[in-house]
């Protein structure tokens, strides 16, 4: 469900979609109008100081030096130093403020956009690989930096010498000026060309720098995988072709922005020759002095160089560009799964839920669930078993909104999902799935994720409940310890009963089990499922599971194929119909001596647990 009001509310504000990326940086400059104002008048005030200089060689030159005017040279001298310090000062003060301006601004866009992202829903982060998505927040937000600070101080700054020196060169001879001046527009043309290519150019590296932070993501988090099947110098090979390919772009724009600076060089040198071979029969023929020439030289040779600046500004300018597009194109994506802004906040739900039928596709993909009739009741244990893909974890996605059906209505205590506040919906459910997520952070941070306020006493109960506190209290640093990137410094059990305690901890009435025991040993099994009886005491509980031994106590058994709900009932009566069940139970556990009829770890723990209501 999506709504209109909220999606403008999840969007940050003076970021328009519709606008064009130009416009919208501006709108982020906007807020910081006086820090701007302030820098540009400092800005001005260097750009004007640097004409000075210039203006200054001609009166050194003709009345101190021709002239000997002994007079004017303490005055000179003084007004040198004041102008010098000057430019210094403001140039001190237009470099601090715009530096605070560009960090703060990428400080802001980088913090929105990485909000953004995690307000989107799965959908979202399934057709976006996480690489991407780094980029996008670390190499793309940094170069809009440049083009803040860098490109502003550019455009104003250079632009405020270009204009004082110009007006200094006229001031002295127009004539001359105009031949110093004749060739310059004559460049805009290709540099102009050049940016477009750059622009290309720099999507192209963003692109490219989003598959490398792929391949380094996806080859550290499997580096057990990779090393098992000696895969290093693969992945070795295709990290070496992904540099190769960057290098080969940032190669290419290395020559188009060459290419620019050595256009400006030929037309700067073309300029000059002539000012020098004018100028120069000027002063020759007595209509021009020495000091003026010098000074006209100082100017054009000061002028020069704001030039060559503002060409590689418009180079600058496209590459920000180009990535102010990647971001704006980020923060335009609307999260399929919308919470509504005047949602219901219920209090602790009573755990009923119904599927009422639902259907459900992922995007551009077939149909995952069809026609599901579905009432749980509250504190029921459900177990959903069918083959990889018939749709088990489809439709537990569904009760926290991961995902929202594409017909159908899911509700919880007789009220539809999407007319609640997405987070209260979410809080009324705990998740332990097969994969355990986990934070280089503490132990005590770990359990408390879901609860950050939870005082001690209540992580150390939830860690006991969970059957963690035995291997905790043997940690060297106990629960301030930290567990490393994954969780990497514990056991398979170990991280499972952590996150045992996490969901304890939370107390949510609902709780979903995703294949939680499905990669353990027997040993860490026992564990687990002891945990798992005193986590689901008094709960809704969903429990997914290929391994049916897992779910023969289970209340009610519901059997999914291709999408559907093909069979449902109590483990015997299910054994009783001979169908699907019987046939998925007989392929996983063939009677024999071994082991008792009850495959081969007997029968599990997950069902009612003693006392439960």
């Amino acid at each position: 469900m999506t709504g209109t009001s909220s999606e403008l509310e999840q969007r940050p504000q003076g970021l328009e979609a519709g606008l064009s990326p130009k416009a919208r940086l501006w709108a982020l400059i906007r807020p910081h109008g006086l820090t701007m104002v302030l820098a540009m008048v400092s800005m001005a005030l260097a750009g004007g100081s640097t004409a000075g200089m210039a203006y200054l060689i001609k009166p050194l030159l003709d009345d101190v030096f021709a002239n000997k005017e002994s007079g004017r040279l303490m005055f000179l001298t003084l007004l040198t130093m004041g102008v010098f310090s000057a430019t210094g000062v403001f140039t001190f003060f237009q470099s601090f403020l715009m530096n605070k301006v560009g960090y703060t601004i990428v400080n802001d866009l980088r913090v929105r956009l990485f909000s953004h992202i995690q307000r989107q829903s799965l959908e979202y982060y399934d057709e976006h690989p996480s690489g991407e998505l780094i980029s996008r927040v670390v190499n793309d937000v940094t170069l809009i930096q440049s083009s803040v600070t860098q490109v502003v101080t550019g455009l104003v700054m250079d632009n405020c010498k270009v204009l004082g020196l110009v007006i200094v060169l006229f001031s002295h001879d127009w004539r001359l000026a105009l031949v110093g001046l004749c060739l310059m527009p004559a460049a805009c043309l290709p540099i102009s060309r050049f940016g477009r290519r750059l622009r290309k150019l720099a999507t192209v590296s963003q692109e490219i720098m989003g598959s490398l932070i792929i391949v380094l993501t996806e080859t550290f988090q499997g580096v057990r995988v990779v090393q098992s099947y000696n895969m290093g110098e693969f992945e070795i090979g295709r990290f070496s072709a992904e540099c190769r390919r960057n290098v080969d772009n940032l190669m290419r724009a290395v020559t188009v922005r060459s290419l620019s600076s050595s256009v400006m060089e030929i037309f700067g040198g073309v300029c000059l020759s002539a000012v020098i071979w004018y100028g120069g029969h000027s002063v020759i023929r007595g209509h021009s002095t020495q000091g003026t020439f010098f000074s006209f030289m100082t100017a054009i040779l000061l002028l020069y160089e704001p030039l060559k600046r503002l060409s590689r500004i418009h180079n600058e300018v496209q590459q920000g560009l180009s990535a102010a597009s990647r971001i704006f194109e980020t923060l335009d994506s609307v999260p399929s799964v919308v919470g509504r802004p005047d949602g219901l906040r219920p209090g602790r739900a009573k755990g009923a839920i119904e599927f009422r039928d639902v259907s459900f596709s992922y995007a551009g993909g077939r149909e995952a669930l069809a026609d599901i009739c579905l009432s749980i009741a509250p504190g029921e244990v459900l177990a959903l078993v069918g083959h990889s893909g018939g749709g088990k974890t489809s439709l537990a996605n569904l009760v926290p909104r991961f995902y929202d059906p594409s017909r159908g209505t899911v509700l919880m205590d007789g009220v539809d999902i999407r007319e609640m506040d997405l987070a209260a919906l979410r809080d009324q459910v705990a998740l332990v799935s097969q994969e355990v997520t986990l934070f280089e952070a503490s132990v005590r941070h770990n359990i408390a994720y879901g609860r950050p306020g939870a005082g001690f006493p209540e992580i150390e109960a939830a860690a006991r409940a969970a059957l963690a506190d035995g291997f905790i209290s043997e940690l060297a640093g106990g629960y301030e310890e930290n567990i490393g990137e994954r969780g990497s410094r514990l056991s398979g059990g170990q991280r499972q009963r952590l996150a045992i305690a996490r969901a304890i901890l939370k107390d949510a009435p609902i709780l979903i089990l995703d294949e939680a025991t499905s990669a353990l040993d027997t040993e860490s099994e026992k564990f687990v499922q002891a945990a798992l009886e005193n986590l689901m005491a008094g709960r809704t509980t969903l429990v997914i599971a290929h391994r049916l031994s897992t779910v023969v106590r289970a209340d009610r058994i519901v059997v999914l194929k291709e999408g559907r709900i093909v069979e449902e009932g109590r483990h015997g009566d299910l054994m009783g119909l001979g169908g699907e069940y019987h046939r998925l139970y007989s392929l996983q556990f063939l009677d024999s001596p071994a082991n008792g009829g009850q495959g081969p770890r007997g029968p599990s723990a997950v069902g009612r647990a003693s006392g439960r209501p």
